[in-house]
C-alpha cells in the first residue's frame, strides 16, 4: 500500500487547514447557530462541493481526497458543529442529488449547494424511525404531476436554516424498504413547516429540528432515482457520510492531541512539567494511538470506495473507530487540562459535548458493530 500523499494533496490539506484557522480562529466562540457568512466561507474554500464535479461548481474529488479535506476542516476549525453541518449537507444531501437527480434538477441545485448560497437538510429520521428506517411513517402519494407528502421528520440537521431538503417517504407500504422513495423538496414549498431548533447537548452551532410535510406537492422530476429506490439512495449516501464526515472528527482528535501536548509541555505542577508525569504522557499517547488507528481505517475505507469496492466493513470500522475514539480522547483532554478542561473558557468541555453525538448519528456504534458482524459472517 502507498502511505504517502502527493505534493498536490499535501498542499490542498495545508492550505485548507490554514485558511479555516484564519477564518475561524482558535478561541473564538462558535455562533449558535452558524450564519450564512460562515457557510459561504466553506463554499468558497470548496468544502461544500468537494466531491461534486467541476461542471456543477465542485472540486471533483474522490472519497479519499474529500475525507482528507474534511480532516483539514476538523483540525483547523474548533467549531465542530459547523464541521458537522457541512458534512451533513454534503454527504447526506448533495451526494444523493449528484448521483440520482435528473440533469435539469442537478443543474438547478448543485451550483448553489456547492457555493454556499444554499443550505440542505437530510429528512430521513422520524420520531419512531431512528436506527430502523425500514418503515417510514411519512408517506408520498402519487397524484397527477407528482406526489403529495404527509408526515413528520425529526432531528433534521440544518433544518431551521435549510433552503432545500432531501426527504424520504413511503410510496408503497406493502413493499418494505423497496417501497421508499427519495425526493428533493424546496423548503418554501407550500405545506412544509420547520420547527424551532432543538436545544442540544452538543453541536450547538448546527441547527436541527422537525420538518412537517402537510399535504405538500412535490413535482415528479424532483424524485431522486426512480420510485422505490429510496433505501438504496439513502444507503449510498450513508457510505459517504460514515466515511468522509467522520474525517472531521479525526481532525478534531488531532487538534486535541496537539493542544494536550502543548499544555503538558507548558504546565508545571510540583516543580515539574505535566509531560514528565507518566499518568499524563501515557494518556496523551493513548489519544495519539486512537487517532492514528482511526485515520488509517478511514483512509482504507475511502480508498476502497474510490476503487469501486463495496467497503461496507471498512466504512463501519472506520466510523466506529473515529467516533468512539473522539469521545474517549475528548474525555482524556478534559482530564489532561484538569479544572481548565471543565470550564467553558478553554473550549475543551465543548469538544467533549460535540464528540458524544458522533456515536449516535449516521448509525449508532452498535449498528456499526452489527454491520461488521454480518460482513464477518456471524
Amino acid at each position: 500500500m502507498e502511505f504517502g500523499w502527493t505534493a498536490d494533496q499535501h498542499s490542498r490539506y495545508e492550505k485548507t487547514r490554514q485558511a479555516v484557522r484564519n477564518e475561524f480562529p482558535p478561541g473564538g466562540r462558535p455562533r449558535e447557530p452558524f450564519d450564512r457568512a460562515d457557510w459561504r466561507v466553506l463554499g468558497r474554500l470548496g468544502l461544500l462541493g468537494a466531491c461534486v464535479g467541476a461542471e456543477h461548481g465542485g472540486l471533483g474529488l474522490g472519497a479519499l481526497d474529500t475525507a482528507r479535506l474534511f480532516e483539514a476542516l476538523g483540525e483547523g476549525c474548533a467549531d465542530t458543529g459547523l464541521v458537522f453541518a457541512a458534512g451533513a449537507h454534503l454527504f447526506a444531501c448533495v451526494v444523493p442529488i449528484r448521483d440520482h437527480a435528473q440533469p435539469s434538477l442537478a443543474a438547478r441545485y448543485l451550483p448553489g449547494l456547492c457555493s454556499g448560497e444554499l443550505i440542505a437538510g437530510n429528512a430521513m429520521t422520524e420520531p419512531e424511525a431512528g436506527s430502523d428506517v425500514s418503515r417510514l411513517a411519512v408517506t408520498a402519494t402519487e397524484v397527477p404531476g407528482g406526489y403529495r407528502l404527509r408526515g413528520v421528520k425529526s432531528f433534521v440537521s440544518n433544518a431551521p436554516a435549510a433552503d432545500v431538503f432531501v426527504a424520504y417517504a413511503t410510496t408503497d407500504p406493502d413493499s418494505g424498504h423497496l417501497g421508499q422513495t427519495a425526493f428533493v423538496v424546496p423548503a418554501d414549498t407550500e405545506g412544509v413547516a420547520v420547527g424551532e431548533p432543538f436545544d442540544k447537548m452538543g453541536l450547538r452551532s448546527t441547527p436541527a429540528g422537525t420538518v412537517t410535510f402537510d399535504d405538500c406537492h412535490v413535482p415528479a422530476d424532483h424524485v431522486l432515482g426512480v420510485p422505490g429506490t429510496g433505501a438504496a439512495v439513502f444507503q449510498r449516501s450513508m457510505g459517504w457520510e460514515r466515511a468522509c464526515l467522520f474525517a472531521g472528527y479525526v481532525g478534531m482528535t488531532a487538534r486535541l492531541v496537539e493542544r494536550c501536548v502543548a499544555h503538558a509541555r507548558e504546565r508545571r505542577q510540583f516543580g515539574r512539567r505535566l509531560a514528565d508525569f507518566q499518568a499524563v504522557s501515557h494518556r496523551i499517547v493513548d489519544m495519539a494511538a486512537r487517532l492514528e488507528s482511526a485515520r488509517l481505517l478511514l483512509y482504507r475505507a475511502c480508498w476502497e470506495m474510490d476503487e469501486g469496492q463495496p467497503a461496507r466493513m471498512s466504512v463501519a470500522l472506520s466510523k466506529l473507530a473515529a467516533s468512539e475514539g473522539a469521545v474517549a480522547s475528548a474525555l482524556d483532554a478534559v482530564r489532561v487540562f484538569g479544572a481548565r478542561g471543565y470550564l467553558a473558557d478553554d473550549g475543551i468541555e465543548a469538544e467533549l459535548r460535540d464528540a458524544v453525538p458522533s456515536v449516535l448519528f449516521s448509525g449508532t456504534s452498535e449498528i456499526q458493530k452489527e454491520l461488521v458482524a454480518r460482513e464477518l459472517g456471524l
